[in-house]
């Protein structure tokens, strides 16, 4: 469903606001981070200050300022602001923002739609806005924690230019906080605090650059610990206290920063599966407790394994697919905590096994011969003849049973005629698929004999 909202509408009840959205910068001044994107000469600050916003895709981690980045667009260029979310909306809610962006226009007012999640938007949903975009009808401003090369379709990704953000430095995210203690009007300044400088900058690591999950963690340390104390009620010149001690007790843990489905998730498992791809069981095991630390489903973990198996190690060790089959099956039966080990010690044992790709290259080669080549039609030898007309019409005639010869092993083409002579599979010296490439080296030395004898 669409949320549409002028960006000069007020709040209808600012006190039940998060302290993050209170605190949301409402100008360029008043924005933390960013200065490429946003300091002076820059592109953005040029386009705000000649009112010529453009169409754009706003990439980077979460709480680093693209949705008010977004609003100060608007605002500072008195343009209609629809706020539009990727996760309830259909294309049906797009013809509705579009009839409302042309009735603006009737005003001499311009629209920028700002489209959060930009990357759960499906192909139609994204195909929908691309004649909109560039008539000019709409400016879209697209967030997206994902990179958009990925995940927006080519039309409309040449028809926005991609901005960069980076998550905030710990000195921006302490002067975000520190900005929120003092304020007044709409902050924590009403109230009297004192943070220890320990506990200050354990909020500020924990917030890995996340704006917003600094000032919520502020906010319920701030709201559980001084709400109730009676000093700071009685006495309007006391001040509330907070240790370490206090965040450790109300926030427990730290909060890692990790998206399920954003762009981090892909970076930690990346970084485990070159690890284990590097044979560096130390770091595999590493990434792997930050990702089950964050939340990250343990069965996608052990299915990542699965795949290495084959890609990475392959026949230089078959056992590892068996490992790795095996570490999925036990986490299902053990579950949490029991399971956390079966997935470390298969971690370990594929970090330490024998590698080789030379699996996933062969694969790749055959696939992309038979995307080339279209379908090729089988050699009649090899096909299956059980009827009559086909025994006739010569399938399988001449087909040579390998059991029949020595070795099990017989020249006869098995490929179609175009693609006769090509190899896709070159076993490495590594491991067990050394004796396999022995064991094929000589296979295919004498098939080549055969196949010059049967030609003289």
């Amino acid at each position: 469903m669409k949320t549409t909202k002028d960006i000069f509408d007020k709040p209808e009840n600012n006190d039940e606001q998060p302290l993050a959205e209170k605190m949301r910068p409402r100008n360029l001044d008043e924005f933390i981070g960013q200065r490429k994107v946003v300091g002076p000469g820059s592109l953005i600050r040029s386009a705000i200050e000649n009112d010529r916003i453009f169409s754009m895709i706003l990439w980077g981690p979460p709480g680093c300022g693209k949705t008010t980045l977004a609003r100060i667009m608007a605002q500072e260029t008195k343009s209609h602001f629809i706020h539009f979310s990727a996760v309830l909306s259909g294309v049906k809610d797009i013809r509705t923002v579009i009839e409302e962006a042309k009735k603006q226009q009737q005003f001499q007012r311009k629209t920028i739609l700002f489209v959060d999640e930009i990357h759960r938007f499906n192909k139609a949903q994204q195909d929908a806005f691309l004649h909109h975009v560039e008539t000019g009808l709409i400016t879209l401003i697209g967030a997206t924690t994902e990179n958009p090369s990925f995940e927006v379709i080519s039309p409309l990704l040449s028809r926005c230019r991609v901005i960069t953000f980076q998550s905030l430095s710990e000195q921006e995210i302490a002067y975000v906080m520190d900005s929120a203690l003092k304020n007044c009007e709409r902050g924590l300044g009403a109230t009297r605090i004192e943070i220890h400088p320990e506990a200050f900058n354990y909020l500020i690591k924990i917030a890995d650059g996340d704006a917003r999950v600094a000032l919520n963690n502020l906010e319920a340390v701030v709201t559980l610990r001084c709400s109730g104390d009676k000093l700071v009620q009685e006495d309007t010149t006391a001040s509330c206290k907070i240790t370490l001690e206090d965040l450790e007790k109300i926030l427990q843990k730290k909060a890692l920063l990790y998206d399920k489905t954003g762009d981090e998730h892909f970076n930690l498992i990346s970084a485990f599966h070159k690890s284990l791809r590097g044979s560096d069981p130390d770091a595999a095991l590493y990434w792997m407790c930050r990702m089950l630390l964050a939340g990250e489903d343990p069965l996608y973990i052990a299915r990542r394994m699965v795949r290495f198996a084959s890609e990475d190690v392959g026949n230089a060790d078959p056992h590892a697919l068996t490992v790795a089959v095996n570490a999925m099956s036990s986490f299902r039966f053990l579950g949490f905590p029991e399971g956390e080990l079966v997935l470390a010690q298969a971690a370990v044992y594929l970090a330490t096994a024998p590698k080789s790709n030379s699996i996933y290259v062969a694969y790749k080669e055959a696939r992309k011969a038979a995307r080339n080549f279209g379908a090729l039609p089988v050699p009649y030898h090899l096909r299956n003849a059980p009827t009559r007309m086909m025994k006739e019409m010569g399938y399988g005639k001449h087909y040579k049973y390998a059991h029949d010869y020595e070795e099990g092993v017989v020249f006869q083409e098995y490929l179609p005629e175009k693609i006769q002579g090509n190899f896709f599979y070159f076993p490495t010296s590594r491991g067990y698929e050394k004796i396999v490439k022995q064991r094929l080296d000589k296979w295919r030395a004498l098939l080549s004999n055969n196949k010059k004898s049967t030609h003289k």
